[in-house]
């Protein structure tokens, strides 16, 4: 479901307005239940002036038929600055799109550790991709993604990812033992 621009191309700035928007077809109609919900694993919020999920939760209970069945949801080219934890309580969440968001610290990250299906990420175009050691960070702890800003995550990454960890962590204790 593309909810991101009305028929007169209006911008979404909050949840509670993507309610009220009109979707956009696809190049298929979406198909609706008897409760006139879309019965769709997809999810597009992208290319809006979003800040935050407040209203998330609602939103998709009440345009979708199976909400928590989500699979791909696309937030990029929004405004936000974290990861809301409402995205983790999407255990089917396979991809996810925040590309071109504001999002600045590489432990926002973290969070999505929950999710057990999530194999697609995208975090380019926000300030945490000039963290050092950004990618290394998300394949160690994300350990299950298969593509990370549309970028095959390979077998000698997942391996130098371990290693750049365990020498990370080493330093890190030797540092706190020292002060």
């Amino acid at each position: 479901m593309n909810s991101n621009v009305k028929q007169n191309d209006e911008i979404i700035y909050s949840m509670n307005e993507a309610l009220t928007e009109e979707h956009r077809q696809g190049l298929r109609p979406l198909e609706r239940n008897e409760e006139q919900k879309f019965c769709t694993q997809a999810l597009r919020l992208n290319n809006n002036k979003i800040k935050d999920l407040t209203g998330f939760s609602d939103a998709i209970t009440t345009l979708l038929s199976e909400p928590f069945q989500l699979a791909w949801v696309d937030l990029s080219y929004n405004l936000i600055p974290r990861i809301d934890p409402v995205l983790t309580e999407l255990p089917e969440l396979r991809v996810l799109y925040l590309h071109g968001n504001k999002i600045a610290k590489l432990s926002e990250v973290d969070k999505l550790g929950v999710l057990p299906c999530l194999h697609t990420l995208t975090l380019h175009g926000n300030a945490v991709e000039n963290e050092k050691g950004y990618r290394g960070y998300l394949i160690k702890m994300l350990p299950h993604l298969k593509s990370i800003d549309f970028c095959t995550v390979t077998k000698e990454e997942t391996v130098m990812a371990k290693i750049w960890h365990r020498t990370t962590a080493r330093s890190k204790a030797t540092q706190r033992s020292q002060q």
